[in-house]
């Protein structure tokens, strides 16, 4: 009887019931844009950060940034005075940040509670001059040649003009280099890139001369598994090219990082020390632990460094966490209530029914059940609608994937991750900054999901609530007096 009869009632009010379903299908159908979009947002500043320091890492550990005044020396460029104009070349090797730490630091960080893991890492740009002096010609002054012969006394005078030509013309060229860990390959930027020729490091290969080198690099200078890269003057046999997953590697070139540590003259010296956690949970812990019990360093998580991002993704993201979220939540609220009024409103002209059903003998209980069956029933079909039209615009979104640009800039002194470059530097002390494109994809989860259907039964009670509040105060006398 019950169903039959809420059956009946749902066909005979079809446009009302649309109504209702249509309205709460609008507010469930952006709760879900809404929840996606901001779980793409997530996924995209993910990669971003990954693209810095790898996949697993938790927390980077750096060298506490020097005092103010004490900068370090930076390195000079000489070059041989020559007789003739043969082109001269010189290059440096120099240390991301001009800053080290101790490579036993990455044992006393792996020995901190709440470390699973802890690898070190030395990041390196090189710097190549080479270019060539042009020898000037002194060319006398035509009017003064006579005098230049003839001097004051009949002798000769000293020769008038100028040196014209000559000068300098130099060519830098800049590229950054990695020192890996090859025994613990699991941690560190290596990881944000996948080999795509070749194969990567052996274990055996720690003081090896091999390298592996980044995709765009290789095609830009014209590199090749089983070909040579020179580095200070040091040839590497390239045995793998690889490709970041996102954005830009975090170098150009991965050697060894006992040969890096040779090449920058820094033995058993790292830039960088990568930290995973054993508990997601526990980062600030550890973070805490390593500051205090490690003095002279700066611990950075990956919650620090998020901070530092900015542009289109980081404007997106604000907004779709918090005036996406909020105009979702108020259209969500509104649509509740406009279900409610107009359940409550399509009780007050069903007077007449109820007081009769009433008048026949049904409870209250009964005709509030009644009710409130309908405006569940209109609760799962906004849902229906709702989660249809949701993920319409969800996968509107991520055909269209709209580009969106991360700019890192340096969050000052050793705060910011390490590993990789920007700019030509790594982020834990370079001022430049680097600048990302990110495709932005909105991926819906089955949680996503259960909370739409959540809301729509949640919809669908509220409404039921107003109605048969309304309901259930119906008097059979107020039926009789209806009647015509």
């Amino acid at each position: 009887m019950f169903f039959t009869y809420l059956r009946r009632e749902l066909r005979r009010r079809r446009k009302a019931a649309l109504v209702v379903a249509s309205g709460l299908a609008l507010g469930i159908a952006l709760v879900i844009i809404v929840s996606s979009v901001s779980s793409g947002m997530t996924k995209a500043q993910d990669k971003v950060l990954e693209s810095l320091y790898g996949l697993g890492t938790d927390m980077t550990v750096t060298k506490a940034a020097a005092a103010p005044g004490t900068g370090t020396t930076r390195p000079r460029f000489e070059f041989d005075a020559k007789d003739d104009d043969s082109t001269q070349s010189t290059d440096r090797v120099m240390v991301q940040g001009f800053q080290t730490l101790a490579a036993t630091t990455v044992d006393e960080v792996a020995d901190q509670s709440g470390v699973a893991d802890a690898v070190g890492g030395l990041s390196l740009t090189v710097m190549k001059v080479d270019g060539q002096f042009r020898r000037g010609e002194f060319k006398q002054d035509e009017g003064a040649q006579q005098d230049s012969r003839t001097g004051p006394g009949g002798g000769a005078g000293q020769p008038q003009g100028e040196v014209q030509g000559g000068g300098a013309s130099f060519d830098v060229n800049s590229f950054t280099v990695y020192g890996t860990d090859v025994t613990q390959q699991d941690l560190g930027p290596l990881t944000s890139s996948a080999i795509t020729k070749g194969r990567t490091f052996k274990a055996a290969e720690t003081d090896a001369k091999v390298a592996v080198v980044d995709a765009s690099y290789a095609r830009e200078k014209k590199l090749a598994v089983d070909k040579t890269v020179t580095i200070s003057g040091t040839k590497y046999t390239i045995i793998g090219v690889s490709t970041a997953d996102s954005g830009d590697a975090a170098a150009n070139v991965y050697v060894p990082l006992k040969q890096a540590q040779t090449l920058a003259d820094s033995k058993d010296e790292v830039t960088t020390v990568y930290v995973k956690a054993a508990d997601s949970q526990q980062i600030d812990a550890v973070k805490s632990a390593i500051q205090k019990n490690i003095s002279g360093t700066t611990v950075t998580t990956s919650a620090d460094l998020a901070d530092t991002v900015s542009g289109s993704l980081s404007t997106a993201s604000d907004l779709a966490s918090s005036v996406g979220k909020w105009l979702s939540i108020a259209v969500l609220i509104a649509a509740f209530l406009v279900a409610g009024l107009l359940t409550s409103s399509a009780v007050s002209r069903r007077v007449r029914e109820f007081g009769t059903l009433k008048a026949l003998g049904w409870k209250s209980g009964r005709v509030t059940r009644q009710v409130v069956g309908e405006a569940l029933v209109n609760g799962l079909m906004g849902g229906v609608l709702g989660i249809a039209v949701g993920l319409g615009g969800a996968y509107a979104v991520t055909a269209i994937s709209p580009t969106l640009t991360a700019q890192l800039g340096s969050s000052g002194g050793g705060g910011a991750m390490g590993g990789g470059p920007m700019g030509g530097g790594g982020p834990g002390r370079q001022t430049a900054s680097r600048t990302l494109d990110i495709a932005l994809t909105a991926p819906v989860s089955l949680s996503v999901i259960l909370l739409a259907v959540g809301l729509a039964v949640t919809g669908g009670l509220v409404a039921g609530a107003f109605g048969g509040w309304r309901a259930s105060r119906l008097r059979p006398a107020d039926a009789l007096r209806r009647v015509e």
